[in-house]
């Protein structure tokens, strides 16, 4: 009885520790079959499939599966081999050696192929990453990258996209960021001249990134200007290009585009890039705020968001009073998320917003207020908090933001009688722009359209023609008598 029992336990583990490698490493096989018909037959859709398939197999990586898909895949014993197997974890280079040393020859044709050779790189370079091994992480991109650049290939132009964006991730993790800009600038250089649309999209945004993170936005923005422009390839890449141009027209005080391209970066981006659209809805609020807007309660209520958008939620609350001191208490209270979203600077300039709509609160309030309530409604804490709040009136008379007059004998603010709203021009503009929304995206889902191929080539028959011809003139003149009966 109990070795009936024994019998039933042992083989269990056995099965449940073998059955997980196995079916990974027939995965990344059957992948790189897919590679080599891709390869041969020229079909870059075949290789973007390739991607999709192994970033659905990233968490199963491991350094087994990684030696023998490797065995599989390269000759033993050449350079390649043997400069990959360095990357991977000594204690378990035995293992891998008896487990897999059969599979190494099942292959030939496949050892000659540059595609494989680049896949293997990817492989290696994001097992490296997850495992935070950044220093072998950044040898062995920046050995992929020196093989890239003898490759000239439209099949190899999708995994070089991939091994470009793992290459900046690897320096920017260490710290080393600066040191690969001139080599981004010579990839992209390298992929405009060989036509590589999708490699320029995905360096440019890398280059920008690159600008953005050492606070560089004049070169950022001479790049962006002067690099070719084309129809997007990747709406990853594309999501990414709209938020660091948001980020740069912010900084360069053109906050309506910069609000234009941060929400269409928020709306294009993958439900599941959760992180990205949190930092687009950070960076867009502090943009609609500058503006002189106030962001909808919904948009800090989206799923996944309200912890990370709660400190601009208060933020928005504080502007949207025009409480100067609840203002400087929430930016205080909120400093180090705000120094780690690098929107610090940003806040800063919302105090004159605040200022400018505590006043507005206070000019609907009174017909006639003192300068010195004024000051102090406004909570200034500067040395001649009266002089200051006239200054302050003074602009906000002059750029319109309040309709009022300063009695300076007296040292009042003078209110005008508020008009009927839609006596004056802002109905015609809020419609003027919700208009030119709509046509903007009915212009975009034109230009999304597909058509049957060579359906204009088809060569219309006698009798359609014939049809066509009565119709238009059944119309014309359905229209002409129309203008006759108007007048």
């Amino acid at each position: 009885m109990t070795q009936d029992v024994e019998m039933k336990e042992l083989p269990a583990p056995s099965n449940s520790a073998s059955s997980s490698t196995p079916s990974t490493l027939q995965h990344l096989k059957e992948i790189a079959s897919l590679i080599e018909t891709g390869a041969y037959a020229r079909e870059v859709r075949r290789i973007m499939r390739v991607v999709r398939l192994t970033m659905a197999l990233r968490r199963k990586l491991n350094a087994t599966v990684l030696a023998s898909f490797l065995n599989f895949a390269l000759t033993p014993g050449s350079e390649l081999h043997g400069r990959l197997f360095s990357y991977l974890p000594k204690e378990d280079e035995h293992d891998m050696d008896v487990d897999t040393a059969t599979s190494g020859t099942q292959i030939v044709a496949k050892h000659s192929l540059p595609e494989l050779e680049i896949y293997c790189y990817l492989l290696v370079l994001i097992f490296l990453i997850d495992q935070k091994r950044y220093n072998e992480a950044k040898a062995c991109a920046s050995a992929s990258i020196a093989r890239l650049k003898n490759l000239n290939r439209r099949t190899v132009d999708v995994l070089a996209s991939r091994l470009y964006f793992y290459y900046s991730l690897s320096y920017e993790l260490t710290g080393d960021l600066a040191e690969i800009r001139g080599n981004l600038l010579s990839l992209h250089r390298i992929a405009t001249l060989r036509r590589d649309e999708l490699g320029q999209e995905t360096l440019l945004n890398l280059l920008l990134r690159n600008y953005l993170h050492y606070n560089l936005y004049d070169q950022a923005e001479k790049l962006r200007s002067k690099a070719p422009r084309f129809e997007a390839h990747s709406n990853q890449q594309f999501c990414r290009y709209l938020f660091y141009l948001g980020k740069i027209r912010t900084i360069q005080l053109e906050y309506t585009d910069a609000k234009e391209s941060l929400l269409q970066a928020a709306r294009k981006a993958p439900v599941a890039a959760l992180g990205f659209r949190v930092q687009c809805n950070k960076w867009a609020i502090i943009v609609r705020l500058l503006l002189g807007e106030i962001p909808e309660r919904t948009v800090f209520m989206q799923k996944g968001m309200e912890n990370a958008l709660r400190p601009y939620f208060e933020l928005t609350n504080a502007v949207r009073i025009g409480d100067l001191e609840l203002f400087r208490n929430v930016a205080e209270k909120f400093s180090d998320t705000f120094n780690s979203d690098r929107t610090h600077n940003l806040i800063v300039r919302l105090r004159h917003n605040v200022i400018r709509t505590g006043l507005r609160n206070i000019s609907i309030s009174y017909s006639r207020i003192s300068l010195v309530d004024v000051a102090k409604k406004l909570r200034l804490d500067s040395a001649n908090p009266v002089a200051d709040a006239e200054s302050i009136v003074s602009k906000a008379i002059r750029d319109g933001a309040i309709d009022a007059t300063i009695d300076h004998a007296n040292g009042w603010m003078v209110s005008k009688e508020t008009g009927d709203i839609y006596s004056t021009n802002e109905p015609q503009f809020a419609f003027n722009s919700r208009i030119a929304f709509c046509l903007n995206m009915h212009n975009e889902a034109v230009r999304a359209l597909r058509f049957p191929p060579n359906s204009h080539k088809e060569k219309e028959s006698a009798d359609k023609r014939r049809e066509r011809q009565q119709q238009e003139q059944e119309l014309a003149k359905h229209i002409a008598e129309e203008d006759d009966d108007e007048f």
